[in-house]
């Protein structure tokens, strides 16, 4: 996926802004000129200059604001890509005992390493099943079901 720098320069127009008004609510100090805001804003305005050279340089190239490649539309394809956040997701869900989006994480893993065969995937997947600490015998059976149903619906 390609992004036109005209979408790029907004975003960053948008987290200037964000940042002016944050820096509204910073306390003022007696007896001097500028206070705590002053840095965040010379930061701000910075940032919303580059933001405003991008927005400008995308509208003069003329392009699609977003384009998208082959792969993004193959549905095997992006759940194997995002087999690999789901098992960031699933360790960092391990070390704060959220079990419900470990769950999801080794689920979205098994149907990636089911659907598209590759060795990233499968290997989060197997990682994931293997460690009996992480899924719940309940996850652990859905996790084991969904491959085969999706398997049956891209059938």
């Amino acid at each position: 996926m390609r992004l036109n720098d005209a979408v790029l320069g907004a975003i960053l127009l948008a987290f200037a802004g964000w940042v002016w008004w944050l820096t509204t609510f910073f306390p003022r100090f007696m007896g001097q000129d500028y206070g705590p805001n002053l840095f965040p804003r010379i930061l701000a305005v910075g940032i919303a200059v580059c933001g405003a050279m991008l927005v400008l340089r995308g509208l003069r190239a003329r392009g699609k604001l977003v384009e998208f490649e082959g792969w993004v539309r193959d549905p095997a394809r992006v759940l194997s890509f995002l087999a690999v956040p789901s098992a960031v997701l699933a360790l960092l869900a391990r070390s704060t005992h959220l079990a419900t989006s470990t769950s999801v994480a080794a689920s979205l893993a098994v149907v990636a390493a089911a659907t598209v065969p590759a060795s990233i995937s499968a290997a989060a997947a197997a990682a994931l099943i293997a460690d009996r600490s992480i899924v719940s015998p309940a996850a652990e059976a859905a996790a084991r079901a969904l491959p085969t149903a999706v398997l049956a619906a891209l059938a």
